[in-house]
């Protein structure tokens, strides 16, 4: 049994980490870091309550340390457990500069730990789907590839901290590193990207909006969030020589998780058929159409597959130089609003990966 604590219990921490660290086997949530309230304990009685960092850092029974802190706290939180020879898991995003994140990872190799991202979103249903849907060939060759978080928010959320670039606020930090991880994973590391990165909504505060295209040899991809979308686009837009692929709607993990402490629900991660994606493929020169069963997401294989690597049986689901290359391409997607101009990705500047 690996006893899990952890740092801090905000959204992040009361809606995803809690409920999943505390239904995988293996894993046990066992402490907890909240500075004046005890809500965690309410929550799940038994855990301990730390009221700070260092506190946690001395019980020696923890063996892994989830950081859910503000963004722009991360790499602070981070470092100090790291240097005190644990490993980490740290929400997204892992730091606000990919400069920290490559000293997180020289951290880690340091101490022989692991820092794992909490890059949650490739065990959403429709990403895993898209994943079986390219492996079988199904859209033939692919040549766009469109990744979109729409949402209606005209008003900020009120956490100060989410309207501060400093403190790691603003969607493309925000939402940015789920959409730029997926597309990494499904098509490796792009040429070049072109950005606009900007703020639409009335009133001073973060960036609210993005469009990132992505350049690869005969593949386009484009990656884009706004806060002013009455009226979603499709969640996923393939386009391929022989069909295409829509999917509306997010995965339901999310809502599902901000209703419970832990998951029971034996069809966890499965879909309505009414949101289900739909292919269109060209058979025998007719266009035949017809909706797509999803493969059920799951966020506990992310956490199962923490507790192997920890236990030496795999390696790490996500590692550290998945997140640099996740923050080194969202700064070049930067440099590329400021610029107005297609910005080369050079990789060859890329941190040592993660020992383990």
């Amino acid at each position: 049994m690996i006893r899990v604590g952890l740092v801090g219990f905000g959204m992040g921490g009361r809606v995803f980490h809690a409920p999943l660290l505390s239904s995988v086997e293996g894993l046990e949530l066992s402490a907890v870091v909240e500075r004046s309230t005890d809500n965690a304990a309410e929550r799940y009685p038994g855990i301990t309550t730390y009221r700070s960092l260092d506190a946690m850092l001395a019980d020696p029974s923890l063996g892994l340390f989830v950081v859910t802190t503000p963004s722009g706290t991360h790499f602070d939180v981070a470092r100090q457990i790291l240097e005190a020879g644990k490993s980490v898991v740290v929400d997204k995003p892992t730091a606000v500069t990919s400069a920290e994140v490559a000293q997180l990872i020289e951290l880690a190799a340091a101490h022989g730990t692991h820092i794992v991202p909490f890059h949650n979103r490739r065990w959403d249903s429709d990403f895993r789907t898209i994943q079986k849907l390219l492996r079988q060939g199904s859209l033939g060759r692919l040549v766009h590839f469109e990744s979109v978080f729409d949402r209606w928010r005209p008003v900020h959320t009120g956490r100060l901290w989410k309207e501060d670039p400093a403190q790691g606020g603003g969607a493309l930090l925000d939402l940015g590193p789920h959409l730029a991880d997926q597309a990494l994973t499904l098509f490796g590391k792009p040429e070049a990207v072109s950005a606009e990165v900007t703020r639409e909504r009335d009133g001073e505060g973060s960036i609210d909006a993005f469009t990132l295209c992505l350049r690869y040899p005969r593949l386009s991809v484009t990656l884009a969030s706004n806060c002013l979308a009455a009226l979603a686009r499709p969640r996923f837009h393939l386009r391929g020589t022989k069909g295409n692929y829509w999917k509306w709607g997010v995965d339901l993990q999310e809502a599902a998780l901000n209703k419970v402490s832990r998951i029971e629900d034996p069809h966890w991660g499965q879909e309505p058929t009414a949101n289900w994606g739909t292919l269109c493929v060209d058979v025998d020169g007719g266009m035949v159409t017809h909706p797509v069963e999803p493969i059920l997401g799951d966020y506990r294989l992310y956490y199962a597959a923490v507790r192997d690597a920890l236990l030496g049986k795999v390696p790490a689901p996500v590692n550290g130089l998945d997140a640099w290359r996740v923050s080194r391409l969202l700064e070049w997607a930067m440099e590329s609003s400021d610029k107005r101009r297609e910005i080369p990705c050079d990789w060859s500047l890329e941190p040592r990966p993660d020992p383990k």
